[in-house]
């Protein structure tokens, strides 16, 4: 631990009020990577990493994009990997260039990342203890809040807002925590595909805590559609935006995101991370942003399919929480482990099960012929 905590740094965490014994954990989480020590075999199974899927399976469970990396993406990851020996900084660099002209702030607001996982767990690091708790809402995506718990940090859930289409609760966030660290905002949320409208997230960056920082994670905002919110970085808020490259632009596998924020606040997630990234990845995320149609052509493919489930839905009066991204959360009306069994049985792999939504599972947008596989075994497993 001596070698990755300074004894400057050992101090400033129990500072903060972590003890001793979370120094530990929290050198093990700044070492792991990708390997994150929270997400043991049963959690990553529980999530989408699933041993022995049978290759001719439907694999809609973990909200990727089918399509993958449109063509231009393909052939810069061709023409680039020859130089797969050397670091190539400069890919980087015009990455970091080409998004901060897009999201209309200076380019030293945005900090490049392999993904968007990496920022959001040095921003619990960075931000969050057990005195600053991480507020969340539920049933949200829980890698912050795994991250969270794992280094000893309280973790508040909010649930989302029944009565306005499962928007988040801004205002019972603001309200959950007078020394609230980090407020984490999915919008459109993941698993419920639902949106929070933008007047919500401004008033609660206006109203929230003092010291305390909303981190608002844009996953899956171009499949919506829906106002992005780099503005609030561009006048200086205490306020973090995640980019992934995952879901509409179809790099899961490949690995590149950003974080969009004030200068000071990237540079309190930095010390956290070190390390030249993927050619690959930054030459595809860079060709994708200068694909001018492939937004807003993926956004058709992908609404079509998720309002042609909803019909399917509809018409054999199964309850769902109508979606705008690329997963939709279906109510089964029992334990949802159950169906997400059966239908593997039927090589069919669809999402997983949120605690406070027990009978509730998530189904990730696929190609329109996986879906008609899924509707099949579906039925039958409802039958």
């Amino acid at each position: 631990m001596n070698t990755v905590l300074s004894k400057d740094t050992q101090r400033e965490f129990l500072e903060r009020g972590f003890t001793r014994r979370s120094l530990g954990r929290i050198a093990a989480m700044i070492t792991a990577g990708a390997a994150l020590p929270f997400y043991n075999e049963p959690a990553m199974a529980q999530l989408s990493a699933v041993r022995d899927i049978p290759p001719d399976a439907v694999k809609i469970d973990a909200n990727e994009n089918p399509l993958g990396p449109c063509k231009e993406a393909a052939d810069a990851i061709h023409a680039i990997v020859q130089n797969g020996g050397r670091y190539m900084y400069q890919e980087t660099f015009r990455f970091t260039d080409i998004l901060s002209e897009q999201e209309s702030v200076k380019s030293n607001y945005v900090r490049p990342f392999a993904g968007s996982s990496a920022p959001l767990h040095q921003a619990v690091l960075a931000f969050t203890s057990p005195e600053k708790p991480f507020v969340t809402c539920d049933p949200g995506y829980e890698a912050g809040e795994r991250a969270a718990e794992f280094i000893g940090a309280k973790v508040i859930r909010v649930p989302l807002l029944k009565n306005k289409a499962y928007a988040h609760d801004v205002k019972g966030m603001a309200a959950a925590s007078d020394s609230a660290g980090l407020i984490y905002i999915c919008n459109p949320n993941n698993p419920s595909g639902t949106l929070t409208p933008k007047e919500d997230i401004e008033w609660l960056v206006e109203n929230k805590p003092k010291g305390s920082i909303v981190m608002i994670d844009e996953a899956y905002i171009h499949i919506a559609g829906a106002p992005m919110m780099s503005h609030l970085v561009a006048k200086d808020q205490d306020v973090i935006i995640l980019r992934t490259f995952s879901k509409i632009y179809g790099m899961a596998g490949l690995r590149a995101g950003a974080a969009i924020a004030r200068p000071d606040l990237l540079q309190k997630l930095s010390g956290y991370s070190s390390g030249a990234l993927p050619i690959t990845g930054m030459a595809a995320a860079t060709a994708s942003l200068k694909s001018k149609d492939l937004v807003p052509t993926r956004r058709k493919i992908m609404g079509d399919t998720r309002n042609d489930l909803h019909a399917f839905l509809d018409k054999h009066n199964f309850k769902y929480v109508p979606s705008t991204s690329n997963c939709i959360m279906i109510d089964v009306g029992k334990p949802g482990g159950e169906v997400q069994m059966a239908l593997r049985n039927e090589k069919v792999y669809i999402g997983r099960v949120w605690k406070s939504w027990p009978t509730h599972v998530r189904v990730s947008i696929g190609t329109p012929e996986e879906m008609a596989k899924f509707k099949t075994a579906f039925l039958k497993v409802m039958a």
